[in-house]
């Protein structure tokens, strides 16, 4: 059987529940030959061996019962850099990358101080600094697990300037820290939403998923206590479900914030709300 083949036989398992089967697939190919995706184009008649096949096939296997891709081979790209994951964390997603794009594209020459709530795998905090080195950026989580695995990836990618440390929210951070920017991609589906037990969803820590008042309650909080953070003109970045834009930016409203705006991810959902602290 050669690359080809293979590919194509694992897209035939994976389409019926995967919106990326050929993608899955290649992914997953390439992982057990320890080579990259190209090579996968490059030498795609190239026979494989019966150990290779098999060593394939239990990564497939795992990804038949519904395992995320990601956790299957440890890694996820986003902002086009490699970001170690694990069970403990969400798994960086494409839309989140607007929130980076967004926060970049308002302070294009600005040196600042940003904090990061909830970082997870630091991908947020990680990429913002892997374009602007010069911004000092705070990420914290009050996962253990979660802030050693952002560590490990800011060991990995360099970026070892960013401080990274155990917090739950506002909690270990110093009460007369400020920052220009606060950043999250918080908790925020409701604890019966029926997507939790669909796709890769279900493989991920509901901590990081749920939280109360219908999927608000940390985004509440962090509204809340952020005015007491940020410097005069500072601003506020949260990621939020695709139906919440209007009631976050009543949360923001209501905390002190002004110039509240909701801007739409890559599929054209409602999916970060920012503001500024007058």
């Amino acid at each position: 059987m050669t690359i080809a083949d293979l590919i194509k036989a694992a897209s035939e398992q994976l389409a019926a529940f995967s919106d990326s089967a050929t993608l899955d697939a290649k992914v997953l190919l390439a992982h057990a030959l320890n080579k990259d995706t190209t090579y996968l184009i490059t030498w795609s008649d190239k026979a494989l061996s019966g150990a290779e096949i098999n060593d394939f096939d239990k990564l497939l296997s795992r990804r038949l019962i519904g395992e995320p891709v990601a956790h299957i081979v440890g890694m996820r790209e986003f902002w086009s850099l490699p970001f170690f994951v694990a069970p403990s964390t969400l798994i960086p997603r494409p839309d989140t990358e607007t929130l980076v794009d967004l926060v970049l594209s308002h302070f294009p020459h600005t040196n600042l101080s940003l904090l990061d709530l909830g970082t997870g795998t630091g991908a947020i905090a990680l990429a913002l600094a892997s374009e602007q080195p010069e911004w000092i950026i705070q990420a914290v989580d009050f996962n253990e697990d979660a802030v050693a695995l952002a560590k490990k990836n800011a060991e990995n990618l360099e970026l070892n300037h960013v401080n990274i440390y155990q917090s739950d929210w506002f909690g270990s951070v110093k009460g007369d820290a400020s920052f220009d920017v606060i950043v999250s991609n918080p908790p925020y589906i409701d604890s019966e939403d029926h997507h939790l037990d669909e796709g890769d969803v279900r493989f991920e820590p509901k901590s990081a998923l749920v939280a109360a008042q219908q999927g608000l309650a940390d985004i509440q909080h962090i509204c809340t206590e952020a005015i007491r953070y940020l410097v005069p003109n500072g601003r506020i970045y949260i990621e939020h479900g695709f139906e919440q834009g209007a009631v976050v930016r009543d949360i923001m409203q209501q905390a002190g914030f002004e110039q509240c705006t909701t801007v739409q991810d890559l599929g054209g959902n409602d999916r970060i709300t920012w503001a500024i602290l007058t």
